[in-house]
């Protein structure tokens, strides 16, 4: 029976098309999207109430039948089957579907409906290349700043997607970057950092509505502009050398780390360039080495050198000073790196007492150079030694100065005296010589009257 069928079906063909003539058009052609490997139902018109018998074809070069409402013909393929005695169910969606379809309905006369059916497939993935600079261990992709990167994306789907790229910078709202079918590539040649945050490439099928994207983090990196700067000086609160090193304008923040030098021995393990050392780490002349390195380079980075020194004292040996009047006493720090701490003791009564700004003391630093001025100088109090200590982390040098106070001298009575002394010794002279020679007395007074 169901060859018998089958052989009748070319016979209903021929006449399908003989009979469309004389059939009732239900509406205007209906289309109905499916995706590729889902289930569709196309429906036989918008009619409710009781059905007729009710055939499918899909129109080809010429109508081919798919399944009938009448049980004893069998349906072209198992996934074809009628739901509600009208509607055509699809399963298992291919590209091949795509098509138009017609439903012939026979009850009190003959209607037909036309679906047109469009099968959609994807994007089931979006591939994006960037051509960044590097990759850091989290999979972010970082660029260097004037650097140039390339920027592609595409996506397959049917039909062929819309791809648009799409940029946020942080903090901001996003922004696009334009748009093309199938594939969107674009260069950006001078990086900057404005130019950082977040590159998303969409990939929209326009037919069937379903998209994918794809958002990737670009950081752009710059290494510091300028070279790097180190010192030395006293850690605060301790009595310690502490080493710094700044390398400043890059992004993000190089490494840091200090090596002994020569033989390039870290210092320590901290990459912040600050690190503390002690007594027995330290001597005079040696050389600290701070190495910089970012990720964008340079290649070998790049470095300053530090030489630490220990003091050098330059002061009078001996001053003088007048009971009651003042004096000064200045010393002088040379080669000393770090800077030095310059302090004043006297070595009188206590030793190594520190001496204390005061009405009596008063002392003055500029630079590397200090003073101490005594006032109102008393001998019982005053006189003897005192010592400029320097002392920096790497060295303490001391020198004493030997300060003699004395009376004050009578410059006025000094002058009379030697005058008085000096007509004295004339007028004894003079008595001497009257009472030697007054013969020689009697020829020079003649003479001094023969000149008159």
């Amino acid at each position: 029976m169901a060859a018998g069928v089958r052989a009748s079906e070319p016979r209903v063909f021929v006449c399908l098309g003989a009979l469309l003539a004389h059939w009732v058009a239900a509406g205007l052609e209906a289309v109905v999207i499916g995706e590729v490997h889902e289930n569709i139902t196309l429906r036989c018109g918008n009619i409710l109430g009781p059905r007729g018998l009710v055939t499918w074809y899909r129109n080809d070069s010429e109508p081919v039948f798919l399944l009938s409402s009448n049980s004893s013909l069998p349906p072209a393929q198992p996934r074809f089957s009628l739901v509600n005695a009208s509607s055509l169910h699809i399963e298992a969606l291919s590209l091949q579907d795509e098509g138009n379809y017609t439903c012939w309905e026979v009850l009190n006369e003959t209607r037909w409906f036309q679906v047109w059916l469009q099968v959609t497939r994807g994007p089931y993935q979006v591939e994006v290349n960037i051509s960044s600079t590097g990759r850091l261990p989290n999979g972010t992709l970082y660029a260097a700043k004037g650097s140039q990167v390339d920027f592609c994306c595409s996506s397959s789907s049917w039909p062929p997607p819309m791809v648009e790229w799409w940029f946020r910078a942080p903090d901001s709202s996003t922004e696009p970057f334009g748009n093309n079918l199938t594939a969107s590539c674009f260069t950006l040649l001078l990086m900057s950092q404005n130019l950082q945050g977040n590159y998303t490439c969409l990939a929209t099928n326009m037919l069937g509505g379903r998209h994918r994207k794809v958002t990737t983090e670009l950081l752009v990196y710059s290494p510091p502009p300028s070279a790097p700067q180190c010192w030395a000086e006293l850690s605060p609160g301790l009595f310690t050398l502490q080493l710094s090193c700044r390398w400043a304008g890059g992004y993000p923040d190089p490494d840091l780390l200090w090596t002994e030098e020569p033989g390039g021995v870290a210092v320590g393990t901290s990459k912040l360039g600050v690190e503390m050392l002690n007594q027995p780490q330290l001597s005079d002349g040696k050389k600290f080495k701070c190495v910089g390195s970012h990720i964008v380079g340079p290649e070998l980075g790049a470095s300053c050198v530090v030489q630490i020194r220990s003091p050098s004292l330059l002061s009078e040996p001996m001053k003088t000073c007048f009971v009651g009047g003042n004096v000064t006493l200045t010393c002088e720090v040379s080669g000393a790196y770090p800077p030095a701490k310059i302090l004043w003791l006297s070595n009188l009564t206590q030793p190594e007492v520190v001496i204390q700004p005061s009405g009596h003391h008063l002392i003055a630093q500029s630079g590397q150079s200090s003073t101490l001025t005594i006032r109102n100088c008393s001998q019982d109090l005053d006189e003897g030694y005192y010592v400029c200590r320097a002392e920096n982390p790497v060295g303490v040098r001391e020198v004493d100065i030997w300060l003699s106070v004395k009376e004050p001298v009578n410059i006025g009575g000094i002058v009379g005296t030697i005058v008085s002394l000096l007509l004295l010794g004339l007028a004894i002279i003079s008595g001497l010589l009257l009472y030697y020679s007054p013969v020689f007395c009697w020829k020079v007074g003649s003479t001094f009257r023969g000149g008159l």
